[in-house]
């Protein structure tokens, strides 16, 4: 799992306040609920989940404002969202973790993170190899899980 750096709240909250004055949109309370639900989870999940799981602690959210605040922290680097091979979009908080790439399970779906130096080290090689200023990278390596699918659970 990514290492959180970022321990205060309050520190994301800011971030995504300045980003709502900047963009000249409202500051709901649901917005933030919603950004405090996202930081308080250690998983990578889908808008639908994150919803049904917001409904069932009893918010007052929309469907539609889930889905429309997730891009709204997308655009100001909160949330990371990421299409592993299926029609349906993944998010993970970004602030405060490092760069780490998945290994995605072909039958369960199960999402492992890992960090490697040499992937820093090949982006850092083919950039320069190659006269290409890499500003970022995806990393999505495909297979089963070994012995522990949970799929068979």
């Amino acid at each position: 799992m990514a290492t959180n750096t970022i321990n205060n709240i309050e520190e994301v909250k800011e971030i995504f306040n300045r980003h709502l004055t900047e963009q000249k949109m409202r500051k709901t309370p649901e917005r933030y609920a919603i950004l405090e639900e996202i930081y308080s989870r250690n998983d990578h999940f889908d808008a639908e989940a994150l919803y049904i799981h917001m409904k069932t602690k009893n918010y007052r959210v929309s469907r539609a404002t889930v889905y429309n605040t997730l891009d709204l922290l997308v655009t100001c680097d909160l949330v990371k969202k990421h299409q592993f091979g299926d029609n349906l979009a993944k998010y993970e908080k970004s602030l405060g973790y490092r760069q780490h790439d998945h290994l995605i399970c072909n039958d369960c779906g199960k999402i492992v993170e890992f960090c490697d130096p040499r992937v820093q080290q090949i982006k850092n090689m083919m950039g320069d190899l190659l006269n290409f200023k890499v500003t970022s990278h995806s990393l999505n390596l495909y297979g089963n899980c070994a012995g522990a699918c949970e799929k068979t659970k």
